[in-house]
């Protein structure tokens, strides 16, 4: 059962990361938190993501823009490496607070929580008229490389930090997708690295069949997003993007994800 809805999950999803540049790692990893420890929930999410970021490679990988690339994915991947070794030390982190909800109980923890207010700090800028006319710097790229990237490591949580700031960098469609994915590939592929250095813990090798699944799944939603992408606007993509950092970010805040 849980591959089933983990593939149909990583598939739904995976569609939507091709218009906001984020996404997978986000909703998946909380999905596979359902039915694993969190450490090996994020080990399992990484690998999905990372293939599904390779097959969007050759895809939309030769629009990134070289600039931003050095600017922004060079502190990512060394944050990256940092987050991944911290997440290793700290798998019994506790929660910040815990409540119920309609019969539910709920728990938030220190870095989702983080995350989650400076999520809504950069939607909102996206969704004020005064704030949505600004761009970042490329002297703000860094800051905003080492963000994402040291939040990927440690919670699989890079993809919204890093389009909050990409958005905002003054990228065309086709440049802002293309520099995300080539960003989120390489930092992939650090965490799981560091990741694979705990491998004895990492639960891949019992559950490669639904790696498999989910990631053959994930490719075909990304295929059928690279098809539909060709019929938006970049105003389009600057709204979706806007709405998902705020609902996403609500949601982390509030431990549902």
């Amino acid at each position: 059962m849980e591959i089933i809805i983990v593939s149909i999950v990583a598939f739904l999803v995976s569609i939507l990361t091709f218009f906001s540049g984020f996404g997978l790692g986000t909703i998946l990893t909380p999905v596979l938190m359902i039915f694993f420890p969190v450490e090996i929930a994020i080990a399992l999410t990484g690998i999905v993501h990372f293939f599904n970021n390779v097959f969007k490679l050759f895809l939309v990988g030769k629009n990134a823009n070289k600039s931003v690339l050095v600017r922004f994915g060079i502190p990512a991947v060394i944050a990256a490496f940092l987050g991944a070794w911290v997440l290793l030390r700290i798998p019994d982190v506790k929660p910040l607070f815990i409540y119920t909800l309609f019969g539910n109980t709920f728990e938030v923890y220190p870095v989702k929580f983080v995350i989650s207010i400076l999520l809504i700090i950069f939607a909102s800028m996206d969704l004020v008229p005064f704030f949505s006319k600004l761009k970042f710097g490329e002297e703000k790229l860094p800051l905003g490389g080492f963000l994402s990237g040291f939040f990927g490591g440690l919670s699989g949580n890079q993809g919204a930090l890093r389009t909050a700031f990409l958005i905002k960098a003054g990228l065309s469609k086709e440049a802002f997708i293309g520099t995300a994915v080539v960003v989120s590939t390489f930092v992939d592929f650090t965490r799981l690295s560091v990741y694979a250095t705990n491998v004895s813990q990492s639960g891949i090798g019992d559950n490669i069949q639904l790696v498999v699944c989910a990631t053959v799944s994930a490719i075909a939603g990304a295929f059928l997003g690279n098809k539909l992408l060709k019929k938006v606007t970049l105003k389009f993509l600057q709204v979706v993007v806007a709405i998902m950092l705020i609902l996403i970010s609500v949601a982390l805040g509030a431990g549902f994800l």
